[in-house]
């Protein structure tokens, strides 16, 4: 079984992060990863974006056409990834500042307003964690407890944000499961 999730969204977002934590939690569960960044022009305001290719064999090739998933955190994201999603894939959407959907039928669309969640958590910057912990929670491409271990890793040099992440993992899996 191999699973594609793409993250797309502006540079400074946090999608690289997320990739990297959820390529983290695969790795810990024993899975083959491939986490693709894309940089370029994107770091100055356009769309960034990162594919993490999750597997239970050696992944052949690592360009993915038609991601099972999709993390959009931003409208251009959505509008240019959505349609290549495969049917029956998770296409999530940060509400906050997307007010349209993703315009198919064929998937499963969450709409979390992740901003909103993680100023109420008291730091806008953990929205990523936010959006990151629904997502997996809605998927369930790797187990949640796995993610909780690898965002705790992430930022073990940095441990005064751990209980904050913790706090935003928890309000998204809330949030997806409110959905």
């Amino acid at each position: 079984m191999q699973s594609e999730v793409q993250f797309a969204g502006f540079g400074g977002q946090g999608v690289m992060l997320m990739g990297q934590i959820l390529a983290q939690a695969a790795m810990d569960e024993g899975h083959e990863v491939v986490w693709i960044p894309s940089y370029g022009p994107e770091m100055r305001g356009g769309t960034a974006y990162c594919t993490v290719v999750i597997s239970d064999q050696p992944v052949g090739s690592p360009i993915i056409r038609n991601p099972r998933h999709l993390v959009a955190m931003n409208r251009p994201s959505l509008e240019k990834f959505a349609p290549t999603v495969k049917p029956g894939g998770v296409v999530f959407v940060n509400s906050s500042i997307i007010p349209v959907g993703a315009g198919r039928s064929d998937v499963d669309e969450l709409r979390v307003p992740i901003i909103e969640i993680a100023g109420e958590l008291g730091n806008v910057k953990a929205a990523n964690i936010v959006a990151l912990a629904a997502f997996v929670a809605r998927s369930r491409v790797v187990a949640f407890d796995s993610l909780v271990a690898a965002v705790k890793q992430k930022f073990a040099e940095k441990a005064k944000l751990i209980p904050l992440n913790m706090k935003a993992l928890e309000a998204g899996r809330k949030a997806a499961e409110g959905h």
